[in-house]
């Protein structure tokens, strides 16, 4: 691998990490930290990660326990779990926030499996973005005589091995998710 395709390979690596926090913010029937990485609290007057302003544990399998700093916090914290996507309510006892999580129905495994394939299908589409960004630079490149004809030959090839090696690595990560959420 040349310096110009190590470039373009450390973007599709960090697209494909991104891609892997998404999958990680899909919950699949236990309770998970990770799904609560998304919400943020306002937090005098600023959006603040949840993480940062309280302490998040998992007393059981199916259950979260957020204890806020400043209970001052509870009803906002309530407030941005409900207004996310997680689909959980929030029990909020005047001191913590407990969520439960239910063993997910088969009609909601579907739902989350096609979310989690257009994640999948936005991770390939930003690895494909990057390419056609090198590809753009290979040309630009070609046309001011900074590289030879078998110069840009040689670079489009191994970015086009690389962008298929990254597709199949975020296609290998959606089945492993998918096959997670549907094992009951």
């Amino acid at each position: 691998m040349n310096d110009f395709t190590k470039e373009y390979d450390a973007r599709m690596e960090k697209t494909i990490r991104s891609v892997e926090g998404d999958f990680a913010a899909v919950r699949a029937g236990r309770a998970n930290a990770q799904v609560l990485d998304r919400i943020t609290v306002e937090y005098y007057g600023t959006p603040t990660p949840l993480n940062q302003v309280a302490s998040i544990s998992s007393p059981d399998p199916r259950q979260l326990l957020i204890q806020p700093w400043d209970r001052s916090l509870l009803k906002a914290i309530e407030k941005a779990i409900n207004t996310s996507d997680l689909g959980i309510n929030p029990q909020n006892d005047g001191r913590v926030i407990r969520l439960n999580f239910p063993q997910l129905t088969e009609e909601r495994r579907k739902d989350l499996t096609k979310q989690v394939r257009k994640y999948g299908e936005n991770g390939k589409v930003a690895v494909r973005n990057i390419r056609r960004d090198a590809m753009d630079k290979i040309k630009a490149m070609k046309k001011k005589s900074e590289i030879t004809e078998d110069m840009a030959k040689d670079y489009e090839k191994e970015l086009q091995a690389l962008t298929d090696k990254r597709c199949k690595e975020i296609d290998g990560l959606t089945a492993a998710k998918e096959k997670e959420l549907m094992s009951v």
